[in-house]
């Protein structure tokens, strides 16, 4: 796993080891990035359920201004901050352990781009999705990461879903503000 383009780039990044750990591909990371390359720039990103924080220290490497990463996860934490020192994008990162739903309704920031990758199998997304939009500022994205055969909802409030890709087992799915 590496930091594939922009300040950081080439840089490898460190993941905890075991079965509930699945890091995102460098495949599904490059077209994720792919879609949003153009809103990048000064881009205030959560990178929620950060695990290793490979796609916010990406978003970071690429010119976005500030990530805050969250996850309940200790281990995962330390990784994080592992990583970001090893690329250098430290002074540009939050770093906060805590629970997903805890996070969402004590922070008063609004985000950019949220990316949303889960464990599987857990109920997670549909709990977190509708916490989201009075989060984000106009013109916002959220990026959702999850097994193919899941469903999730069409719009939540003013987001609709832009589009989906799949990718082998797994399936993106990014919402923006609806065109009204």
């Amino acid at each position: 796993m590496r930091v594939i383009t922009g300040l950081a780039r080439g840089r490898k990044l460190t993941t905890l080891k075991g079965d509930d750990v699945r890091p995102t591909t460098d495949l599904v990371k490059e077209a994720v990035f792919s879609i949003i390359q153009f809103e990048l720039d000064s881009a205030r990103v959560l990178d929620l359920f950060a695990g290793s924080g490979q796609m916010g220290i990406e978003a970071l490497s690429r010119g976005a201004r500030e990530c805050v990463f969250v996850d309940n996860s200790a281990k995962s934490i330390a990784v994080v901050k592992q990583n970001l020192q090893h690329t250098g994008l430290i002074s540009n990162a939050k770093i906060i352990t805590a629970d997903y739903l805890s996070y969402l309704e004590m922070n008063i920031g609004t985000f950019d781009i949220v990316f949303l990758d889960p464990p599987y199998s857990k109920n997670m997304l549909q709990k977190a999705l509708p916490k989201l939009p009075g989060k984000m500022n106009k013109g916002g994205v959220i990026i959702c990461e999850s097994p193919k055969d899941e469903i999730l909802p069409e719009n939540i409030e003013n987001f609709s879903i832009y589009k989906r890709y799949r990718y082998g087992k797994i399936c993106i799915t990014v919402y923006r503000e609806s065109q009204d």
